[in-house]
């Protein structure tokens, strides 16, 4: 059998925690910042752990670890 390779655009995004979990960036802190509030881009600063939903394609994308 083949070895599985990792989807590369996924292992550039997503990260496994010590606990097995994955975390993510949030989205909508790359450009037009003016507009949005200091507490709303403070907010997008910070990881989140992807939801129960995806967690499994995320998984399926990243065999390897």
């Amino acid at each position: 059998m083949p070895k599985l390779k990792t989807n590369r655009g996924a292992a550039k995004r997503f990260r496994v925690t010590g606990s097995g979990k994955i975390k993510r960036k949030r989205a909508f802190h790359s450009h037009i910042l003016t507009k949005k509030d200091t507490k709303r881009k403070r907010r997008l600063r910070s990881t989140v752990l992807v939801s129960k939903a995806d967690e499994k394609s995320i998984r399926q994308m990243l065999p390897n670890l």
